[in-house]
C-alpha cells in the first residue's frame, strides 16, 4: 500500500513539473499570443525574412507582432497587418522598416517614430515603409563593381 502511495505522489510531482516547463517554454518563445494591442497596417515592396509572428520593435523593444501578410494583386506589394501594445502611442508620420539582427540573425519589423503631434488611430496605416534589403543582391552589386561610376 505504501508503494502505491509513493508512486502516485511521484507521478503528481512529475506532472506538475511538466506543466510548469510547458508554461515557461510557451512564454519564453512567444507562443502565447497577447490580445492586448491595437491593429495597424503597412504595405512593403519586399518582406524578405518576415512571416506571421515576427517581432515588431521600437528602440529594440518588442511592442507587437505581425498578424497577417497578403499580396496586393493590383500594386504587387505585401500588405502587412500587425499589432502594437496598448498604451504605446505612435505619431502618424512614423516610418516602418525591415531590419536585420545581423548577418546570420533573423529579420524583424522596426518602427521609427516621427515627430507629429497627432497619433495613429486603431486600424491606421503607416505609409512610410522601407522593405528588406537583400544581402545577396548587395554582394553581387559589390562584386560586379556597381556604384563605381564616375
Amino acid at each position: 500500500m505504501s508503494t502505491q502511495r509513493t508512486e502516485i505522489i511521484v507521478g503528481g510531482i512529475v506532472l506538475a513539473v511538466a506543466v510548469g516547463f510547458l508554461a515557461y517554454v510557451s512564454q519564453a518563445t512567444g507562443l502565447t499570443s497577447s490580445t492586448s494591442g491595437y491593429p495597424l497596417t503597412a504595405s512593403f515592396r519586399s518582406l524578405e525574412g518576415i512571416s506571421v509572428g515576427s517581432d515588431v520593435r521600437l528602440a529594440g523593444v518588442k511592442i507587437g507582432s505581425v498578424t497577417d501578410i497578403t499580396l496586393n494583386p493590383t500594386s504587387f506589394r505585401a500588405d502587412t497587418a500587425f499589432t502594437v501594445l496598448e498604451g504605446i502611442e505612435l505619431p502618424d508620420d512614423s516610418a516602418i522598416v525591415i531590419s536585420s539582427e545581423g548577418l546570420l540573425g533573423g529579420n524583424f519589423v522596426e518602427i521609427l517614430p516621427g515627430g507629429s503631434p497627432f497619433n495613429l488611430e486603431e486600424g491606421g496605416e503607416i505609409e512610410d515603409t522601407q522593405g528588406a534589403v537583400s544581402l545577396i543582391s548587395l554582394l553581387i552589386k559589390f562584386a560586379a563593381g556597381g556604384g563605381d561610376e564616375k
